[in-house]
This record gives structure tokens, sequence and C-alpha cells, in this order.
């Protein structure tokens, strides 16, 4: 045996991480774990270095979500660790794979009050897929891969590792300690060919059948088979926010437009990689059709049947597997374009498309959402046409996010980030840094649409800019080129006053104790200089009020090599 080198445990984690194939890691530095992040750094794993723990671990949790793989994210012990709670929470709840690492006190002080001394193991445990401290500084590669494969196996979410201080510091001989053998991509669920015949029979009786598409669709990168199933059988189909361009919502079929009709009126529905919680109003009337057979596939079995499912149709299985076996017993059946549930749904659309074109004429100083968001779309569309997907948008903020699903148009899977099944309110900032490595860092991981650089466009609320707006910072330093745009309508959700007399006015009569007639509990500071934070840190700031205005500082801001936030 080859004579071996002393090491610390911290280089261990790192060569561990390294084996693993980790190739960027997400977090914030501090005792215990700098040594572990300067090993990483020696060990060529690139390091993003964040200025809260929460935005490390929500990028973390999105970027395992864009590559279809554990992410990484470390943290120190104690407030850091609840801190990235909010992130492992976040990743559990959408079905994205995260590996998260924190330090912790020394195991010989544990219970003595040390310093950030917490039980990480026991809070998170009811929360993560599994949470472990290694029993002895050997067990770590081991602790570490078995987490990663936990993370990543069936039913993607978070899974833990507890580092001790000690454990990281201690030297020892590294051949002594055997590195973690890579882990092998999970194996998915085939589904039971009884229930797939019967499923296509029930699908070729339905008078108005419907396809929902998931995000967990994109996360299984089912876009070629769904593609073929929608190609060959003109079903319609309905996205839901992060499940838009696994189809090209330019396609046909998409009812988007004409949502709440066909959930009202479709007797027979695939429900792809999704779940029926509140994004789809759980299956439930009013808003779907009492009577509707919702069939779910799903690779968690405790999908199945859950609220307003049909279990008995239902089916465990990857996507791409089920479509693959489905379509053979579909034959050439195709659903007829003259029926009254198909003919509804195309009537709707050009209503919709009528309501969108008044709405963008509207020009109006400040400006509204609907013709800033026609401004934008415009713009970009003329610098980079959606058909190229190479703009990956992420929208955080509730009616900035929530209008801005109508106006950007997705031809290209895994191309929108949003706040998901939590509504999680912060994701935003660290969602485009996450994006923007996962298509153009230098370790890059599998993209979308056509080869190229992505731009990262944010639409961001100005609640929402409040959150994580520090994150503008990580972004100027780490040299991502994201482009920013901050809707200010200077409060939470129905925004505020519309002049600086008004908001004084309120602002005069809350001071005075006239809480009912002063500033409401949704107010912000009013037209808040958040471009003057991109500045101060090495980006590049618009305010921008008009259309014109907006159009310019769009252009510029999108061929600009820096970070550049615009305010609406």
């Amino acid at each position: 045996m080859a004579e071996g080198v002393n090491i610390t445990g911290a280089e261990l984690v790192a060569r561990s991480l390294k084996a693993l194939g980790i190739t960027t890691l997400f977090g914030l530095t501090g005792y215990p774990v700098t040594e572990v992040l300067e090993q990483v750094i020696n060990h060529g794993i690139k390091y993003i270095g964040f200025r809260n723990e929460q935005s490390a671990s929500y990028a973390a949790s999105a970027y395992g979500y864009l590559t279809g793989k554990p992410a990484c994210c470390i943290v120190v012990g104690g407030p850091g660790v609840i801190h990235a709670f909010a992130g492992a929470f976040n990743s559990s709840a959408n079905c994205f794979p995260l590996l998260l690492l924190a330090g912790s006190c020394e195991t010989y002080t544990v219970g003595k009050g040390s310093f950030q001394e917490l039980d990480a193991v026991s809070l998170l445990s009811p929360h993560v897929k599994l949470a472990l401290r290694p029993p002895t500084l050997e067990g770590i590669p081991s602790a570490i891969r078995q987490a990663y494969r936990v993370a990543w196996s069936g039913v993607p979410g978070t899974a833990f590792v507890d580092l001790p201080a000690d454990f990281l510091q201690t030297m020892f001989v590294d051949n002594t300690v055997a590195l973690p053998k890579a882990v092998a991509a999970p194996a998915v669920p085939f589904p039971d060919e009884a229930k797939t015949i019967k499923v296509a029979q029930i699908l070729k009786s339905a008078s108005a059948p419907l396809i929902v598409i998931g995000k967990g669709s994109a996360y299984a990168r089912a876009e070629i088979m769904l593609r073929e199933l929608v190609d060959r059988t003109h079903i319609p189909f309905l996205p839901t926010p992060m499940g838009k361009g696994v189809i090209p919502d330019s396609h046909p079929c998409n009812a988007s437009s004409a949502r709440s009709t066909a959930l009202r009126h479709a007797d027979v529905v695939l429900v792809f990689g999704g779940r029926l919680n509140w994004i789809l109003h759980f299956g439930e009337a009013p808003k779907w059709n009492p009577n509707a057979r919702i069939i779910q596939i799903n690779i968690d079995p405790e999908v199945i049947g859950h609220n307003a499912g049909d279990a008995e149709l239902s089916v465990v299985s990857d996507v791409n597997v089920f479509v693959k076996k489905l379509l053979p017993h579909l034959g050439d059946w195709r659903y007829p374009a003259t029926t009254p549930f198909r003919q509804q749904l195309v009537k709707l659309q050009a209503t919709h498309e009528g309501v969108l074109a008044k709405a963008a004429q509207l020009m109006t100083v400040p400006l509204k959402f609907e013709h800033a968001y026609h401004v934008i779309r415009s713009t970009l569309g003329s610098l980079s046409p959606p058909s190229d997907g190479n703009i990956i948008y992420v929208s955080e903020g509730a009616r900035t996010m929530d209008t801005s699903r109508a106006w950007f148009n997705h031809e290209h899977p895994r191309s929108r980030l949003d706040a998901g099944t939590q509504g999680t309110m912060g994701v935003g900032f660290g969602y485009a840094i996450a994006a923007w490595e996962a298509y153009n860092g230098l370790h890059a991981e599998r993209s979308s649409g056509k080869a190229g650089k992505k731009k990262i466009v944010g639409l961001i609320g100005d609640s929402a800019t409040g959150f994580s707006g520090m994150e503008i910072e990580t972004m100027a330093r780490c040299g991502h080129d994201c482009l920013i745009f901050v809707m200010n309508n200077s409060g939470v959700y129905h925004g505020n006053a519309n002049s600086q007399q008004e908001h004084t006015a309120q602002q005069t009569a809350s001071n005075s104790g006239r809480g009912a007639e002063g500033l409401r509990s949704w107010s912000l500071g009013f037209q808040t200089r958040y471009d003057m934070l991109a500045d101060a840190v090495g980006g590049k700031g618009y305010l921008v009020r008009t259309s014109d205005e907006l159009g310019q500082a769009t252009e510029e801001g999108f061929k600009a090599k820096v970070e550049s936030p615009l305010q609406c």
C-alpha cells in the first residue's frame, strides 16, 4: 500500500463530494465549515457564497431540479441550520433533490451550551427524507453517500448530514478511509400493463379528455414522450406553472387560456407528474367537473388517490415509461376537432388573446403590470425569440408572478421557475443564481432548448425583493449577468399609493394614530430605489417610468454583462 498523507476531516468531506460528482456547491461560510469550503475550492468544486443561508438553500434546491440530481448546500450549525431549513422544507415540498450539510459543535461539548449548539438531526428529521450524523470521522464518506442517494431516489427531496467540528478538525492518514463510490441514477417504476390498457380504453371513450402536466414531468425530462402523445392524439393540455414548456405554449392543443372551462367540463383527465393540491384546486368541484375521472401518473404511491384522484385507475410509474406503454394501446385514435368541448376551448382562446391585446395598450404612469409585461415580452422576443429557448424566467411575488404566467410563452421545458408548491417568497434571487449556474456555469449540467448561453430573466415583486435582495451582490460578485425586473407597486400584493402625495397623506395619518385612514398592512415605501442597490454592489441599475424607458432599458440590460435590476 502506498504511503498516505495526513488530511483533516474537512478535506475528507471535500473529497467525498468530489467522488460523488458534486461540481457546484452553494452555502455560506463560518465556523466550523470554513475549512471544508476552502478544501472544496482546492479540489476544483465551484463554490457560490451567499449572503443568507435561506437563499443558498433555495438556490441549491432549484439547481437540483434543473440538473436532475442532488445539489449540495453547506451551512454552519445552529442559526445557519435554522435559516437553511427554509430551503430544505421548500425542497421537500417541491420534490427537488437536495443534499444539505451543516457543521455543529464538538461532540464532547454537546449539552454544555456550546457555540451555536443545536440538535439539528432531531429538528430536521420530521421534515426531510433522511437526517443523520456519522458516528465517527471515518463514517463521513458513507454518511454523505447515503444522504445523496436518498435525496435522489424514489420521490426526490432533502437529506441532511450533521458534521461535528471535532470530526472536521481531526487529522488522519488519507489512505485509511475509503471515499464513497458514485451513485447510479435511481431506478424508475414501471406501470401495470392491465391498468395501462384500461386507461387507454377510458381515454378513447371520453367526450372531454384533458392532460395536465406538472413540474414532475419537467424534472423527469418527459418532454419528448408527452409531445408525441399530444401530437398523435390532439388531446387538450394544461401545464401547471412550472410545467410550462414541457409541451410548447404555442402548441394548438394548449388550453391554458381556457383553464377554468377545461377543468369544469373535462370528464377524463390524465395528470402527469403533478399533485392534486391547491394549485390544481384539489381536483374538486366547483373548479372541476365533479364526475371527472382524474387519473394520476406519478412515481409517488402516496399521491395515488389523493383528494379527487381515481385510485382505481391511477398508476405508479415514471411518466416517460407510462406514455411509451400507453401509445401502442391508443393506436391511431385521435380526439376529434369538432367536439363541443374542443370548439369551446378554441373560442375562449381567441377571446383571451383579445383581452391581452387590449390590456397591452393601456399605457399609464405608473405602468400597469400588463403593459409593462407587453413591453418586456416584445423587447425580449426581438432579441431572443421564444423558439430559441435561450431565456430562463424566474418569477416571484403575488401579482408579479401570477400575471406573468399569461404574458410569457415557454417553448422549452425547465425554462420557468416560480414560488412553487409552498408559494415560498424569497426564492427569486437564489433561483436566478441557480439557473445561471445550471445553464451557464463552468460545470453546467443538462439544459433545455437549443445549445448556447441562457439569459436568466427575473420578474420579482418589490415585496419579494425585500426577502433576498442582497443576493444582487452575490450575482455581481460571481459575474452572473442576470436581468432582474423589480416590479415596484410600493406594496405587498395589492400595491399602495399611486402618488407621493397620497402616500405621504397615508403615512401622516398612520403616524398620528389614525390607523384606519393610514398605511395599510400591505404598504411599503413609495417607489423605493432598488435600482441603486445594483449600482452600489457593482451591477447596473435602471429606473424606468414610461414604456420607452422600459423598452430601452430592457434591451440595454439584456446585452449588459453585469447584474441589471430594473424597477418598473
